[in-house]
């Protein structure tokens, strides 16, 4: 079918309801004519390019002023951005993958769209790279229509079109547009499957890209119903929040049949928006972090999160939930308002007759961490025992132990985060106290 800017018709009540509509323009073919049509349709104050210069190219600085030159004609103001790539072990097209959208994230503000160029060769190629790479239904879903994207939504209105409609619409209008040396050559993956693998795939089966994105749609149908059975069975594993990420209860978990246990490890990041696991690491929390011993201390962790056990649960933790080294140092503390720690963590206030902790006014109040050996006699108990027994006792989350703030008040321990006061630092009924909290980001 011809591609028309009419063509993105069915989009329009997104975009109109749009706070701002941003285009990544990369001045090749598929932006380009994206663009174009959006500035048809949507006149030319209605849409924001953003162009991303990798600085990988020798020609990148001549493709910026092409941009430049591009978005002059069609009336619109382009923000240009630089970035610098950082492959740090992965591979060079998703370091420029990860370093282009953390600019996009950037952008979008709530209710803003972004808007990318990707038609249907795309997600041909996408679907077959993922096969190749042995990925199940989620991955050969291919690439989604719409997903969030920092505060706001990123869009792919061009999913039903192929390259070749996209072209015989801009040499309709004359358009012109610039090619990336690097799409020709074969050592990437995806180039080698575009050059190699589809052409003798578009002689034997000239509509396979409908084909594949019919595929995919029906990966996409599974992938939505195994989601929506792993969102029931992780409201019968008990769900609940914790002081940092969230917990699920062991034997129930364990209840579930393996292949159900797996769809809901699989999905469980995921509803909260940290990175889901790969198979290898499903594999090693069933059969290494699951059966392992009570008194065992198991961990499985992924890029982004990783998964505990303590008490009968599992806890699910963002990996900025890994012990740091406490610091060695006092942290003087003005404890009239809140503090942020080392770690992230953070001490609210609030102030309470009668509750809470005393601080006179001259008091020294400093912040410390366990070094071993201290002591403390929580309010109203007959004796003083050691934290290491009473974290135990408190049922404290070991990975939380040493990062628990130590409250002192003139050298004195007074309080333990918000766990409990020490005797001799409560507030009388008469005395303005400070009750504590102590919290991490979600």
């Amino acid at each position: 079918m011809a591609f028309t800017p009419d063509s993105l018709a069915p989009f329009l009540p997104r975009l109109h309801c749009a706070e701002r509509c941003y285009v990544g323009y990369s001045g090749g073919l598929d932006s380009h004519v994206l663009l174009h049509a959006l500035v048809r349709l949507l006149g030319s104050g209605g849409v924001t390019p953003i162009h991303i210069n990798h600085q990988l190219s020798p020609h990148a600085e001549q493709w910026q002023q092409h941009c430049l030159a591009r978005c002059r004609d069609l009336g619109v103001d382009l923000s240009l951005e630089k970035v610098s790539v950082n492959v740090a072990g992965r591979g060079l097209e998703d370091a420029a993958r990860a370093a282009r959208y953390q600019v996009f994230e950037q952008y979008l503000q709530p209710s803003s769209l972004l808007l990318l160029g990707h038609h249907a060769d795309d997600q041909a190629e996408t679907v077959l790279y993922r096969l190749l790479r042995g990925s199940g239904p989620r991955g050969l879903a291919g690439i989604p229509v719409s997903r969030a994207l920092g505060a706001g939504e990123l869009l792919r209105p061009l999913l039903n079109f192929t390259r070749r409609e996209l072209q015989a619409y801009a040499e309709q209008h004359e358009l012109v547009w610039v090619e990336d040396e690097s799409n020709d050559e074969t050592a990437f993956d995806r180039n080698f499957i575009r050059h190699r693998l589809l052409p003798p795939l578009a002689e034997r089966w000239p509509d396979y890209a409908s084909r594949i994105a019919h595929s995919a749609s029906r990966c996409r149908d599974n992938e939505q119903l195994v989601a929506m059975l792993a969102a029931q069975d992780l409201m019968g594993v008990c769900e609940r929040p914790e002081r940092l990420g969230w917990s699920v209860d062991l034997e129930a978990l364990q209840g579930l049949d393996e292949l159900r246990q797996a769809n809901l490890l699989h999905y469980w990041p995921g509803h909260h928006h940290l990175p889901r696991p790969g198979h290898r690491a499903v594999d090693a929390i069933l059969n290494e972090l699951l059966p392992a011993r009570e008194d065992a201390e198991p961990l499985v962790s992924w890029s982004g999160a990783q998964l505990r056990r303590f008490r009968r649960r599992l806890y699910l933790l963002p990996r900025s939930g890994e012990t740091p080294m406490p610091p060695s140092e006092t942290i003087a503390w003005d404890p009239s308002g809140p503090l942020v720690l080392p770690d992230g963590s953070r001490l609210e206030v609030s102030v309470v007759p009668g509750r809470g902790v005393f601080f006179p006014a001259d008091a020294k109040v400093e912040i410390r961490y366990r070094r071993g050996g201290e002591r403390c006699k929580p309010l109203g108990r007959s004796g003083s025992n050691t934290l290491k027994k009473l974290f135990l006792e408190y049922g404290l989350e070991p990975w939380l132990r040493d990062r628990v703030p130590l409250i002192y008040v003139d050298g004195a321990l007074a309080v333990v985060a918000d766990l409990w006061i020490c005797e001799g630092f409560a507030a009388a009924p008469a005395q303005s106290g400070t009750v504590i909290e102590w919290s991490f980001p979600e």
